[in-house]
């Protein structure tokens, strides 16, 4: 418990620097230059996936004895490979989010630096090390706001630069601070990635996996902030932008959940209490922040200017969006729990709808977020009905084989 207090403590310090990036951003840019850098840095975090997956699947192998210098050569793949992707995607993001070529590049170059940065994050929370974790994720944070926001001076590529030199920095302190994590594992810890060359094939195999998971979460996160700018036009993209920071704190807000009920969710006797536990804590929070919004909204306008007033009366729907994601991930980590990731699909499926509906319909902000809040209600509605009935069919599975075992029945009788 004092690993998880220390650990959300640094998530919450790093949370927080991504946050005030936003004001003088929202200030210093004026609605149009901030509608340009704010959904490029959302396609960063999207292009960022691989790194939020090989953070998890690090910290399982150095569980398991795999080295730091054999996961640090496969978060080099890892990075390689979202750097080539992210420079082919950059005309195609210029093109389609109608921005300059050279701020795409910039944004985009965030991607792999961010994977490096995960190999050092995942060898401290496998080696249990999580003073050095919450620091490291505080250094991350301070970070992008250091070299962010004097960047903002010169306009939104200068400053997308700087959250990739600030993730490079923070990685350099996260290899000093992890040093060999993982390389004194005891002979025997881990079968499963001795062999440096099979545990990578490994890995790349589990962060693809785990990826496929990611991606829709952060799809749905950003699609309608991505899709902002070519559907709403700069200047009210840009009041978008300033409202979807209310959606974003109401989905990163309560990320302590997932993190403290994950166990509980992976162990079949605990995860459908631990479900039920997880959607209260979820939907509770989210009504919290909803009402938060609605209280806290003249302030948007008194720290951001009055040219974002139209979005003031909307930040309540916006937080309603963000709670509703979260309660969408809250769903899809028991899918990740129990192994069964196919349900993302579900997912995907209201995510193709979800973009339909955006290219389609608003014309401006008010309807663009209502259309956006709808499609993460339908998500949460279908992901939750098919995690209600796996739920069941589990629960069922297993009574039978419990009540009907007898006492003693499964143990082995020694040799």
């Amino acid at each position: 418990m004092g690993g998880l207090a220390l650990v959300t403590i640094g998530s919450m310090v790093a949370n927080l620097c991504s946050y005030l990036v936003h004001l003088p951003a929202s200030r210093w840019l004026g609605p149009s230059g901030y509608g340009e850098f704010a959904v490029l840095l959302q396609l960063s975090l999207i292009l960022a996936v691989p790194a939020l997956a090989l953070q998890t699947v690090v910290a399982r192998q150095v569980v398991r004895g795999a080295g730091a210098a054999e996961m640090r050569a496969l978060g080099y793949r890892i990075a390689v490979g979202s750097g080539l992707l992210a420079a082919a995607l950059v005309p195609l993001a210029a093109v389609g989010l109608h921005t300059r070529p050279g701020t795409a590049a910039a944004a985009l170059a965030a991607a792999p630096a961010l994977v490096v940065l995960a190999v050092e994050q995942g060898l401290l929370q496998g080696a249990r090390r999580f003073g050095r974790l919450a620091a490291l994720l505080g250094v991350a944070g301070l970070g992008k706001l250091a070299f962010t926001v004097p960047g903002l001076l010169l306009g939104p590529g200068p400053a997308l630069l700087g959250t990739t030199v600030g993730a490079l920095v923070a990685a350099g302190i996260g290899r000093a601070l992890a040093g060999s994590s993982g390389d004194g594992a005891p002979a025997g810890a881990g079968d499963a990635g001795g062999d440096a060359g099979g545990g990578e094939r490994a890995g790349v195999r589990a962060v693809l996996g785990a990826s496929s998971v990611q991606l829709v979460l952060v799809v749905f996160a950003s699609l309608d902030l991505l899709l902002a700018r070519p559907v709403l036009g700069p200047a009210a993209a840009g009041t978008y932008a300033l409202g979807a920071v209310a959606a974003k704190v109401a989905f990163w807000l309560p990320q302590a959940v997932g993190v403290v009920f994950y166990p509980h969710l992976a162990t079949p006797e605990h995860s459908t209490r631990a479900l039920r536990t997880v959607a209260g804590l979820l939907t509770g929070l989210g009504l919290a922040c909803v009402a938060g919004a609605a209280v806290c909204a003249p302030l948007a306008t008194l720290l951001a200017g009055d040219e974002y007033r139209p979005v003031q009366g909307w930040l309540w729907l916006f937080a309603a969006q963000g709670a509703l994601l979260a309660l969408l991930q809250g769903l899809l980590l028991y899918a990740i729990a129990v192994e069964r990731t196919r349900m993302a699909l579900f997912a995907w499926a209201v995510v193709g709808i979800e973009a339909a509906v955006l290219l389609t319909w608003p014309r401006t902000v008010g309807e663009m977020i209502t259309a956006a809040a709808l499609c993460a209600l339908a998500a949460v509605t279908v992901i939750g009905a098919v995690v209600r009935i796996s739920a069941g069919r589990a629960s069922g599975s297993r009574s039978p084989r419990s009540a009907s075992r007898p006492a003693g029945a499964g143990r082995r009788t020694p040799r």
